[in-house]
């Protein structure tokens, strides 16, 4: 398997990808051919050098040995810097009587641009049948080992915005609850118009003042700060790689967007630069994550290999994927952190 950059021949399996998700769930990968084409379009620039850091949309996919594209992962360069970013940053308000004797600590929601110039890990997507073996991780890190030889073209901090809860049915008790009352649409739709960029009606329609969290439901309540069951593994992993969640939500489902320093994320920070040797890794070889260090033409591969005295040894399957010979230069990571196991 092999993680790349995407090419305007994918665009049919990436519009095959976006509809296999269902109505909800991956917001900016909407299954709108013209959004589609104008996307793939930017990243192309994007990976060519030729469009600014605000407009900067690195979109990759993973592709089996047959040519099969199966995933996509995508790094947005900043957000907020050409559309507003809206997320809720979760507060408290204190109130308290001594001559009641009551003391009450609220939480509250505010509507926050706190996040705008990040760059974004964003559009993570899996078919189904090839969620087994290393693919998942690959192609969730190969991302951060491509951040890991570039940071020029990043922002110092690095953030995700997890799915959150919903039902079978696609519909989010937060927005029920909330949402619904200033939009007067479905939970899909609005989710639907932010993924394919109209996303003015935000500032137009929502309350700007400070929301107390205790005239939502239950239901809803519960739910912020949460991540749906499909999510959780996705969460777990960056939460390995140093992701932590810092009170920001989603203002549509109260999914958690998590950050990170980009210095400190753990496959920038223990990723080094290495000459590949085309051998036998050997029974004790553990799997990396390899990338051929290049830009536009990026290759990217999880595989087992061997630090051998500033080397790393790989066999030759390997070396073909990545389109590199013995003596080439790569930077490598171990897959995963040592706490995580294999």
């Amino acid at each position: 398997m092999i993680v790349r950059p995407v090419r305007s021949s994918d665009l049919p399996a990436l519009i095959e990808l976006a509809r296999s998700t269902g109505t909800t769930g991956l917001t900016t990968l909407p299954a709108n051919e013209e959004r589609l084409e104008h996307r793939v379009g930017w990243a192309e620039k994007s990976f060519r050098g030729e469009a600014e850091r605000a407009d900067t949309d690195y979109l990759f996919v993973l592709e089996n040995d047959e040519g099969l594209v199966v995933g996509i992962s995508a790094i947005a360069g900043a957000v907020g810097l050409r559309e507003p970013w809206y997320n809720y940053r979760v507060g408290l308000t204190v109130s308290a009587s001594q001559e009641l004797k009551i003391y009450r600590e609220i939480p509250t929601l505010f509507l926050a641009n706190d996040l705008t110039g990040n760059s974004e890990l964003c559009s993570l997507f899996l078919r189904h049948d090839y969620r087994s073996g290393l693919n998942g991780r690959l192609l969730s890190r190969a991302r951060m080992l491509f951040i890991a030889e570039f940071p020029e073209l990043f922002g110092q901090k690095i953030m995700a915005e997890m799915r959150g809860m919903s039902d079978a049915q696609g519909r989010s008790p937060f927005w029920e609850s909330l949402g619904r009352h200033f939009f007067k649409m479905e939970f899909s739709q609005a989710d639907y118009l932010t993924g394919v960029g109209n996303k003015s009606f935000i500032a137009e329609l929502m309350p700007r003042f400070p929301l107390y969290t205790c005239f939502l439901s239950e239901a809803a309540r519960s739910v912020i700060g949460r991540v749906h069951a499909d999510t959780e593994p996705a969460l777990a992993m960056l939460k390995q790689e140093g992701f932590t969640y810092q009170g920001y939500v989603d203002i549509f489902d109260a999914g958690p967007a998590i950050e990170c320093d980009t210095a400190r994320i753990r496959a920038v920070r223990d990723s080094q630069t290495l000459v590949l040797a085309i051998g036998t890794p050997g029974e004790d070889a553990t799997p990396f994550i390899i990338h051929n260090r290049k830009r536009d033409d990026c290759r990217i591969t999880a595989a087992p290999a061997r630090l051998a005295a500033g080397t790393l040894v790989v066999d030759p399957l390997t070396a073909k994927r990545l389109r590199m010979g013995a003596g080439d230069n790569v930077r490598a990571v171990p897959l995963s952190a040592a706490r995580e196991g294999q």
